[in-house]
Formats: structure tokens, C-alpha cells, sequence
């Protein structure tokens, strides 16, 4: 019997639990096909030993039994596991401005093994490499380890860890060197999450290099601390691995350090360079920071093409410029083309004092749309100011302009609208192509009237909210509502742009697109003054990348509030995660149309 190169199947009584699986995991890298059977044998042996000292086994009686034929195929292993080594002495320390730290505090707490409780080497490793991260992260680069021990003695079943950590001092943030930029250097540095002097935060590098990344302007980004070149010069500390530490010595395992490893040349030792170089240390080590930055492409051209339902196949071309001028002025473009609707939009885009959270927006666009009932040409202008706060919202105020010219439900009209408005959104997401939790808010009210020159007065408020949320690994939950009103007496004036209209892939499944909302005397649309929609999807992965969904959707465009009914579907659908984005298809029963037993959805691209 053949077998492929993979690990050696154990078997295993006498352990179970965590013992027994870290025992099949110690022999799932030996592969029986590369060994004699004596070999085999002794690597069974050998490894077993060791994945049971890891739990502080120390003494067990191991016998194995392999099958007839060679290469075996897998082993029993009759474990007598023996006493288990505890804890007789626990001595955990923290020296240097590292003592003061609550982080370091905060790891020595979380420590799960105390004096008298059973051996266990994961805890003791996991602790060792948190502080020596810590020190790093946290601007300690004169850390060691002053004492790092683990002594045991199977005989008397006891063991003594002894872990010193001595920080040094703590280094602060020193100047900052901007190297290659195109775009004034004040608005970068008006960017720092940090001050010169304030205590070193690796954390804080990551989140600058990350700011410098989402403005677009850069095509490379490093950002890199300047450490002391005198570190150079120090023969390096010896890198003490586990069986370096823990060696059998007359019955009893005690640490020895392995002899330091040959210098390329005449070097200081650590002692020595630390002598000399305390003579010039200063009282607060500082960390120079260095920026160095290439400029992204001036222009930047996309082409993309989708389908859906609602619209059918659609094409998108994107030319955009992310920086025009030493400000870091941006200009985009976009020009959307499908069957129903055409639209082409600019945007200016004007960064001020933090050019992520601040900013003017200059944006204007075309439109038409010939979709059922609906006919209309648009032309729009606005100028808007942007904020965006600490909690991720975002504040808009916005004066848009626009004039249209339509037919909608038997109402023709040409008229130009200027109205300022004001909205509130905020959209937070893991995993933006396929949500593993996410949630989206937006809230707007738009204000039109006729004492500064509109054809028409309205009051106008929109809103939605989106949630995402995951139960388990397989089970995913998205839920939305949407929700708007206009307060008009004008309602022959409003354009199609701004009545409600229900249906469609993103609205209420089982129905047209846009073909739930008022209708006049010869049953054309006319659009409705208020809006309501909800839905509710509950997903399961069937297996890989696809998914199953169930939905149930419900909505209505309408006239008055409190409409007598709302218009309801509900179907099945199938998600496919592929590498350009979600494929969603549905088939969804309307309740509410009699002249269709069930109407097929389909579209590309993630819920937000």
C-alpha cells in the first residue's frame, strides 16, 4: 500500500485533549516515507516526548505499535503520562520606564499561571514574546531580557520561571524629515497623529502612512523611525532558544546559554558600548522620523461594465486626476451609460486645513433618463463644505442648482430649482467587497423656495440605514430602510430627480424597477411625496464562496402617509463571491401583483 508524503496518523489512550492533539501535531510533520522503521520509530518516540513536556510531562512511559508494511500508515501510542511538574516559584519583573507603563502592567496581569498550578511552556513563551513586542512597539529600544530561565526538576516534580525585562528608557518622537513630496509640506505635517516629544507609538507611524495613502496624492509612502546607528557597533545578545534554556543537567534541567555567535569584524561587546555611550545619553532618548513619498500618477483612467436587472448591461469610464497643484487639489470625472439612464459628473475636489476630514467639493453633471413613464433631461450644479468627526460621521452643506426639463405622469415642465441642503452619513464596513459586518446611516433635508428666484417650494428629507452582521461563520444577517418626504404645494413642479419611486433590485424585490409609486387617471407613474421600504435577508453558506439567501422585502411610493397596504415580496437567491465582487441573483414572488407569479433579479456588487 501506497501512501502520499503528508503526517503520521496517531492514535492515541491514555491522553486526550489538548495533550493528545499537540501530540498529532508534533507527528504530523514526520513523514514515514522518508525514514527506515527504526527511524520512524525513534522519531515517534523522540516527539512524543517533547509534545508532553510542553504540558509539563516530563517522566511519561511511551509505547508505540506500528502496522505490518512499510511505509506505515499511522501509529498507537499507549501513553502512561506520569506526575506533572507545577509551579514551585513564579518571578515575573518589569525594570526601566517600562514599570510605569500600564500596557506591560496589563500583560504581567493577564498571565494565566500562578505558583502551584501545573506546567504549561505556551503561556511562558506567549508572555516573553508580548513584552519583547511591547518594547518595540512602544519605543523601548534599549530593552533586554536581564533573566530568562525556565528551570525544572522531574525528580521533584517542580519548576521555577523567572522572566526580568529591563526597558531602558522610553524614546519620544524627535523631527520629522519629509523627503520627495509634490504637495506642500505644511498640509502633510498638519496630518501627524503625533507631536515631536510625544512618548514613541509605532502604532501612531501606521496610522500617518495610512492617512498619506487614503489622499491619494502618493504612489509610494514610506515612513520609517531613525534608530541610533551606535547599535550597529554591539556584538549581538544571544538569541536563546527553547532547548537552549531548558537543558538535563545531573537529573535537573537548568538554563545555559549557547556560546555568541562569531563577529564579522572588531566590534564593541554590549557592555563596552554601553559604557561609552552613556556618556552622551540624553535624558530623553529621542526618534527622528523619516517620510520619504513619490508621486501617484497625475492621471488615472478606469473602465468598468456590470449588469443588473433594473438597468440591464451598463458601462462606466473614470478619468480621474488625484492631485492637480501643490495643494493637492483633485478632479474626477465619470460618465455612466445605460439603457434607461445616462449620466456624465465632475467633481472638484479643494482639501483644507486635515485634507481627509475638511474640505470644499465643486461638483456638476448631466442626466437623462427615459425610463417608463419617466422623460428627463438634467443639468445640476453644486457647491458643498464637508466635514468628517472622530466618530466617522459625515457633515455635508450643500447649494445645488438644477434645471429639468421632463414629463412624468402626464405633468410637462421645464423649471430651475436652487436649493440649499444638509445631510448626516456615516458608513462603517469589515471587508468592504463582501461585508462581514458593516452598517450604513444617511440622513438629508433639502430646502427650496421661491423668494430666492426656484419655480418651486418643498421641503424635502431623505433617509436610510443599512445593517450587515455575522452569526458564526456561515450565517450572515443584512437588513435596510429607507424612508423620505416632500412638504410641497407645487407638486406638478417637482422633477422626476426628486419624487419617490419604489421596486427594483435595491428596493423591493418582485417588482419592476421604479414601478411602485402613484399613478394618474391613465395609469402612468407620477411618483409619490413619500417613500417606505424595509427588507430583511438572511444568508447561509452552502459551501466556499456560495451562498444561500432567503428575503423578504416590503415598500411603497406614495401619496399620503399611512398608506392602506405596502406592497411585499419574498424570495430565494444564490450569492456567489467572485473575484470582481458579490454576484447576487434572486427570484422573488410579488404578493401584490397579480399579473406575475415571480420576476428574476440579478446584479454585481457589494451591499454598500
Amino acid at each position: 500500500m501506497t501512501h502520499s508524503a503528508m503526517g503520521l496518523d496517531a492514535r492515541i489512550d491514555g491522553v486526550d485533549g489538548d495533550v493528545a492533539e499537540n501530540v498529532r501535531y508534533y507527528l504530523d510533520g514526520l513523514d514515514a516515507a522518508q525514514y527506515s522503521r527504526s527511524r520512524i520509530e525513534g522519531e515517534v518516540q523522540r516527539r512524543t516526548r517533547e509534545a508532553l513536556r510542553v504540558y509539563g510531562y516530563y517522566s511519561p512511559q511511551v509505547a508505540h505499535q506500528l502496522p505490518e508494511g512499510d511505509p506505515p500508515g499511522y501509529v498507537e501510542l499507549m501513553i502512561e503520562p506520569g506526575p506533572r511538574v507545577r509551579i514551585e516559584t513564579l518571578d515575573i519583573r518589569i525594570d526601566g520606564d517600562a514599570a510605569e507603563d500600564p500596557r506591560f502592567r496589563e500583560a504581567v496581569e493577564a498571565f494565566p499561571l500562578a505558583e502551584g498550578d501545573p506546567l504549561v511552556h505556551a503561556p511562558y513563551d506567549r508572555l516573553r514574546s508580548r513584552l519583547a513586542n511591547l518594547s518595540l512597539e512602544r519605543g523601548y529600544f534599549d530593552w533586554r531580557f536581564v533573566d530568562r530561565r525556565m528551570e525544572v526538576r522531574p525528580h521533584a516534580e517542580s519548576a521555577r520561571l523567572y522572566l526580568a525585562l529591563d526597558s531602558g528608557p522610553r524614546h519620544h518622537f524627535g523631527e520629522v524629515t519629509i523627503d520627495g513630496s509634490h504637495i506642500e509640506e505644511e498640509r502633510l505635517r498638519r496630518m501627524l497623529p503625533f507631536s515631536p516629544g510625544d512618548p514613541y507609538l509605532a502604532g501612531e507611524l501606521a496610522r500617518y502612512n495610512q492617512r498619506l495613502g487614503q489622499t491619494g496624492w502618493f504612489g509610494s509612502i514610506a515612513v520609517r523611525p531613525r534608530l541610533r546607528e551606535a547599535a550597529s557597533l554591539a556584538l549581538p545578545e544571544p538569541r536563546l532558544g527553547f532547548w537552549n534554556e531548558v537543558e538535563v543537567a545531573g537529573g535537573e534541567l537548568a538554563s545555559q546559554p549557547p556560546a555568541a555567535p562569531d563577529a564579522d569584524g572588531p566590534r564593541l561587546s554590549g557592555p563596552a558600548l554601553e559604557g561609552a555611550t552613556a556618556l552622551h545619553r540624553p535624558d530623553r532618548p529621542e526618534v527622528p522620523i523619516d517620510i520619504s513619498v513619490t508621486p501617484a500618477d497625475r492621471h488615472k483612467f478606469e473602465v468598468g461594465v456590470g449588469y443588473a436587472t433594473d438597468v440591464g448591461p451598463r458601462t462606466r469610464f473614470a478619468w480621474n486626476q488625484p492631485w492637480i497643484n501643490r495643494y493637492g487639489h483633485g478632479l474626477d470625472h465619470n460618465l455612466f451609460l445605460s439603457a434607461p439612464e445616462q449620466r456624465f459628473t465632475g467633481t472638484y475636489n479643494m482639501p483644507l486645513a486635515d485634507p481627509l476630514r475638511d474640505s470644499y467639493r465643486f461638483q456638476y453633471g448631466f442626466r437623462q433618463r427615459d425610463n417608463e413613464d419617466t422623460r428627463s433631461l438634467e443639468a445640476t450644479v453644486e457647491a458643498a463644505r464637508r466635514w468628517e468627526f472622530e466618530n466617522l460621521w459625515v457633515q455635508t452643506l450643500y447649494v445645488r442648482t438644477t434645471y429639468e426639463d421632463f414629463t412624468q405622469g402626464g405633468d410637462e415642465e421645464q423649471v430651475w430649482l436652487l436649493y440649499p441642503g444638509i445631510s448626516w452619513s456615516r458608513t462603517r464596513t469589515r471587508n468592504p467587497t463582501f461585508p462581514s459586518w458593516g452598517d450604513r446611516q444617511r440622513i438629508a433635508f433639502e430646502v427650496s423656495d421661491g423668494m430666492w428666484g426656484s419655480d418651486a417650494d418643498f421641503l424635502r428629507m431623505t433617509g436610510e440605514t443599512q445593517w450587515i452582521r455575522m452569526f458564526g461563520e456561515d450565517t450572515r444577517f443584512v437588513t435596510r430602510l429607507g424612508f423620505g418626504a416632500i412638504e410641497t404645494d407645487d407638486f406638478d413642479k417637482i422633477p422626476p430627480s426628486l419624487r419617490f419611486f419604489a421596486g427594483g433590485d435595491r428596493s423591493v424585490r418582485g417588482y419592476a424597477y421604479e414601478s411602485l409609486a402613484p399613478r394618474n387617471e391613465e395609469g402612468e407613474l407620477r411618483g409619490g411625496q413619500q417613500l417606505l421600504t424595509a427588507s430583511a435577508e438572511l444568508q447561509r453558506r452552502i459551501t466556499g464562496a456560495w451562498w444561500g439567501a432567503a428575503f423578504v422585502d416590503t415598500g411603497d411610493a406614495f401619496e399620503e402617509w399611512g398608506p392602506d397596504a405596502l406592497n411585499t415580496g419574498a424570495g430565494l437567491g444564490v450569492r456567489w463571491i467572485s473575484p470582481v465582487g458579490p454576484i447576487r441573483f434572486d427570484v422573488a414572488h410579488p404578493f401584490d401583483d397579480e399579473d406575475n407569479d415571480f420576476r428574476l433579479h440579478f446584479a454585481i456588487g457589494p451591499e454598500f
